[in-house]
């Protein structure tokens, strides 16, 4: 299901999507607002949840204040990227600004452990629950490599990272992931 929001994302016209911001900048076109919105919004709540490790108030609060900001800011953006990338750059930067401000649950393995289905929104629910042994970097760059799909550099241009700590944080989250699945597995094998 994710894959298909990604590809329906990347199959919006940019020129539609230019022609809807110039609208709302142009005109104030609240209209057109709002369909931007519908295009970008679960694509930033998704992200935002795995940045703030399924915390969904949180992540729902900040997406909130991304539309806000955006709309306050969009005579800002040029279009020199994809406008999901302009929304994830204000995504995280919020994030980042915010992160001081809420503390993080502790990762519960008991929770994982009531999960015995594997559908898809087990499997939302478990990559939530991942994203908490992981740190804030970790997780940006992760969830917009994996979720959103973005190549390295687009994730320089959300986060202003160099290109080598992107790669190695990506190669970093995916090593604890494995490690702590696998350890989990075990746990799961001895309790059967």
């Amino acid at each position: 299901m994710e894959n298909q929001q990604i590809r329906r994302l990347k199959l919006v016209n940019q020129d539609t999507v230019l022609s809807l911001v110039n609208r709302v900048v142009c005109s104030n076109d609240h209209t057109a607002f709002e369909r931007l919105l519908k295009m970008h919004q679960s694509q930033i709540r998704h992200f935002l949840r795995r940045l703030t490790a399924g915390n969904h108030a949180w992540a729902d609060d900040l997406s909130q204040d991304t539309f806000l900001l955006a709309y306050q800011k969009i005579h800002q953006y040029r279009s020199k990227g994809s406008f999901s990338a302009w929304l994830h750059t204000i995504a995280y930067r919020l994030f980042l600004k915010s992160i001081d401000k809420v503390q993080m649950v502790c990762f519960d393995s008991e929770l994982h452990a009531q999960n015995t289905e594997k559908n898809t929104l087990g499997d939302d629910i478990y990559a939530e629950q991942l994203m908490q042994i992981l740190n804030p970097k970790e997780r940006v760059v992760i969830t917009l490599s994996c979720a959103a799909g973005m190549s390295h550099r687009e994730i320089q241009a959300v986060t202003q990272m160099p290109l080598g700590s992107i790669k190695s944080l990506i190669q970093r989250a995916k090593s604890k992931i494995i490690k702590y699945a696998e350890q989990d597995t075990n746990k799961q094998q001895v309790q059967s």
